[in-house]
């Protein structure tokens, strides 16, 4: 037999030379590298909350509005939402079945994540340059 019978592949897809999921390698690789980037972000941003606690709000906003807390926070809320959407994406590309409910999810998903993200980069500006 020959190396096409055996194939699992669609004759579509062997037209195209794409694989099921055109983007999916891309996306599994993000998701690692924000996986990684996340664990020393997450040490820091916690680390950096347990300095604030019991502290007053004026003590609370002097230390936040730091370079070096800002930059923590805003790369653990960028590397954070950014995982967020990736993992959201799979889940929806995985169990939500038919093209309008997909797309429609995936178009809610990329909304959500990105007003959450803005609204936490906002809000941290907004304590360290006011």
């Amino acid at each position: 037999m020959s190396n096409d019978a055996n194939s699992i592949r669609t004759p579509l897809s062997k037209v195209r030379y794409l694989g099921s999921a055109r983007s999916g390698t891309r996306d599994v690789w993000m998701m690692r590298a924000t996986s990684a980037a996340l664990v020393p972000l997450t040490i820091g941003f916690v680390w950096l909350l347990l300095t604030v606690v019991g502290k007053d709000y004026k003590a609370t906003r002097d230390i936040m509005s730091g370079v070096a807390p800002a930059v923590v926070t805003l790369l653990f809320i960028l590397a954070g939402v950014y995982h967020m959407k990736l993992g959201m994406k799979v889940i929806v590309e995985d169990y939500v079945h038919g093209e309008h409910a997909k797309a429609w999810t995936l178009l809610a998903n990329e909304f959500f994540c990105y007003a959450i993200g803005l609204a936490c980069v906002y809000a941290t500006l907004r304590i360290g340059f006011v």
